[in-house]
């Protein structure tokens, strides 16, 4: 996989990786790779066509049955299913419930890490955000970044995020929520979220997305460089 230049960011839920990787890819004239839209995109494929989430062979199966699309269209990435626009189906309740599915199989990541490397190629300049960026799917890449923060301060990201979506979940049950993410994202045999060993780890919980924008900035510099 070659492209002109990556910047990966990874991190836990709520640390910030989705709103950082898009301003920093507005800053710097780069295209934003949104690597949870694919796994979402999987999953509503699969349960619309009403596959089993937990039989993995049908999961992959819905690669060969589904074309998808990823376009990119300003600080969002499209997302076509067999033609239709799933870029607001894909972040409904029902998806984000159950794309842990997506997630889990060895052999369904592989597709979708595949997916995400052939997407990047399409660009010269790439920012992208998850959580085995920096260590599995773009490993030489030139800049790494973690992000992390305090869970009681994510949790309440999440809080703020989903009211204005106009959800109210009480901020224990988000602590909790996101602990369990946390934990099964740190132990899973494939692409566990841990930062690079080559990466810039940076504590978001007392800075603004603004301020972790202009320090990754300070080490990025204009972007120039290859990857």
């Amino acid at each position: 996989m070659q492209t002109s230049w990556v910047i990966t960011i990874d991190g836990p839920a709520g640390a910030g990786k989705s709103t950082i990787a898009r301003m920093l890819a507005e800053r710097l004239g780069a295209v934003f790779l949104d690597t949870g839209a694919m796994y979402r995109a999987l999953t509503a494929a699969a349960m619309d066509k009403g596959v089993d989430l937990e039989d993995v062979e049908s999961l992959l199966k819905v690669f060969e049955t589904t074309s998808f699309q990823f376009e990119h269209d300003g600080q969002v990435l499209r997302v076509l299913v067999d033609g239709q626009d799933y870029t607001q189906r894909i972040r409904s309740p029902e998806v984000t419930e159950k794309v842990r599915y997506a997630a889990r199989p060895p052999a369904v990541r592989s597709r979708l890490v595949q997916m995400q490397q052939d997407f990047a190629r399409r660009f010269p300049k790439v920012v992208t955000e998850g959580r085995d960026q920096g260590t599995v799917v773009f490993p030489q890449a030139k800049w790494k970044f973690f992000l992390d923060a305090d869970v009681l301060e994510r949790a309440r990201r999440r809080q703020k995020d989903l009211a204005q979506s106009g959800r109210y979940v009480s901020l224990e049950e988000l602590k909790e929520q996101i602990e369990n993410r946390d934990a099964s994202d740190r132990t899973r045999s494939v692409g566990p979220l841990t930062a690079a060993a080559d990466a810039v780890v940076l504590d978001t919980t007392s800075l603004t997305a603004q301020e972790v924008v202009e320090k990754i900035l300070q080490i990025v510099g204009s972007g120039d460089g290859g990857s």
